[in-house]
């Protein structure tokens, strides 16, 4: 009689994790038949299948990253060319001063986004909707336009750097690289159905491995890296404080709370409308923490690199003032060579194609959410006019703002300061409902995330005030 394993004992067999074999299932790849107790079970020479689908490691790493979903999109979309100028800027201006919160921020970064992950999945509505639930619509209304404002200047800043950075690598007008990036970006966004879409992103989410291979390049000093890391070497001073606020705005954005929670409904609502059986809300939240834990460790790598660049090669050589991404680029070549450049600037290309569609859409979900109106990238634009001319609008402004005398970076790092102190009360009311048993049922917040959270939410606040009195005293 052939043996039967069950999907967790597939998963220690195949040495992968347990969102990876559930879609080998959805997928086909592995053929599952259902018990009595409505669970899967697989035969054993489905298993060598499996086993010999899996012999080479490109493609378990290319089924793997398949197998993702919002979050690691999420995590990718964070290090966007405005979240990249953020970084360099910090890393050429205080070298490795700042390098501690990467390991440090990793746990709250996990925790806030699986908090948001968690509230998309168990209600399946967006974080604005559920936030009418508990609190006054004037209150959301001033959260979302707050975080439609950061968004749009991030949009602005974002394709200002992606212009450039295709100037950087082709003879090219600037103008003729603005809007054929903003073009391409509004022609994918409006025009591909949302399963299209996601995997595209996803595979955009591959160019942040410039800014990792970049590292390596430079060859920098990882012991001095380590014990930097470790042991904060915090300045009380109100560059530094704002420094870190702009960090944490930028690592911990609330535009990513919007998109997450939405996107948790998409992915839902796409299972549904597949064939085969649904998994069951406890079993999703257990697929969304493998994939929110990925996108999250994939992000906050990618902002340890790039603070390792800038800091190795622009500060140790008396370059402190880096304006723009691709100034950072620049800055690179003669000191680090032709390589490290040209991955720098394809970086900010690729995680713009990336970012802005995250930030378009982030504010689409928001106000779609807040006024009552037809929403999801899933949809046709004739189905949800508002929701994709929120997209419209917003990336066209973005566009403007590079016409009318702003300069979009100017305002970048004082709106990632904007997202800082806009995040605490958005953690704030996330902890409160994600605590909240009339809203999430028994998939109310465990432990870990209880306190990694309100660790969070009470480390922004005390970084926002201290600014804030370090400026008037």
């Amino acid at each position: 009689m052939e043996k039967f394993f069950s999907l967790s004992e597939l998963r220690r067999e195949l040495g992968i994790p347990l969102i990876l074999a559930k879609k080998l299932v959805l997928w086909g790849e592995i053929k599952a038949v259902e018990t009595a107790e409505g669970t899967l079970a697989i035969t054993e020479s489905e298993l060598l299948k499996a086993k010999e689908l899996l012999r080479h490691p490109w493609k378990r790493s290319y089924l793997f990253l398949k197998a993702l979903g919002p979050g690691i999109i999420t995590g990718a979309s964070d290090d966007d060319p405005s979240g990249i100028g953020t970084y360099s800027s910090v890393g050429a201006q205080f070298g490795y001063k700042l390098i501690w919160m990467a390991p440090y921020l990793l746990p709250l970064m996990i925790a806030v986004q699986e908090t948001c992950a968690r509230i998309g999945v168990v209600t399946n509505q967006g974080l604005a909707n559920v936030l009418k639930k508990r609190y006054s619509k004037i209150a959301v209304a001033i959260l979302v336009m707050l975080l439609v404002l950061a968004n749009t200047i991030n949009i602005g800043a974002d394709l200002q750097a992606m212009a450039a950075s295709v100037q950087l690598m082709v003879e090219i007008k600037y103008i003729y690289a603005l809007i054929g990036i903003t073009a391409l970006i509004i022609v994918l966004e409006l025009s591909i159905p949302y399963k299209n879409y996601a995997k595209l992103l996803k595979w955009l989410t591959l160019s942040l491995f410039a800014y990792i291979i970049t590292g390596f390049i430079i060859h920098p000093a990882w012991l001095n890296i380590f014990k930097e890391a470790i042991i904060p070497d915090i300045t009380f001073n109100k560059d530094y404080i704002f420094a870190m606020v702009a960090v944490f705005g930028t690592t911990i954005s609330p535009y990513l709370f919007f998109w997450q929670t939405s996107e948790e409904v998409e992915e839902h609502d796409l299972e549904c409308a597949a064939p085969g059986p649904n998994l069951p809300k406890a079993k999703r939240v257990v697929k969304m923490r493998s994939d929110v834990f990925t996108g999250m460790l994939f992000a906050n790598i990618a902002f340890l690199f790039i603070v390792i660049t800038t800091a190795e090669v622009l500060f140790k050589n008396g370059i402190t003032a880096v304006g723009t991404p691709q100034e950072a680029a620049l800055a690179l070549k003669p000191l680090a060579g032709d390589y490290a450049f040209i991955l720098f600037a394809l970086g900010i290309i690729g995680t713009g194609l990336l970012g802005v569609p995250v930030l378009a859409g982030s504010s689409a979900y928001a106000i779609a959410e807040l006024f009552g109106w037809k929403e999801g990238l899933e949809k046709k634009f004739w189905q949800a006019k508002g929701f994709y001319l929120v997209i419209l609008v917003s990336v066209v402004i973005g566009f403007l703002m590079n016409f009318i005398g702003i300069s979009p970076m100017q305002g970048l790092y004082y709106a990632a300061y904007v997202n800082g102190v806009l995040v605490v009360p958005l953690i704030f009311v996330i902890m409160k409902l994600g605590g909240d048993k009339k809203i999430m049922g028994h998939e109310t917040h465990p432990k870990w995330i209880k306190f990694f959270g309100w660790v969070a939410f009470f480390f922004a606040t005390a970084a926002v005030i201290t600014t804030l009195i370090l400026f008037f005293v």
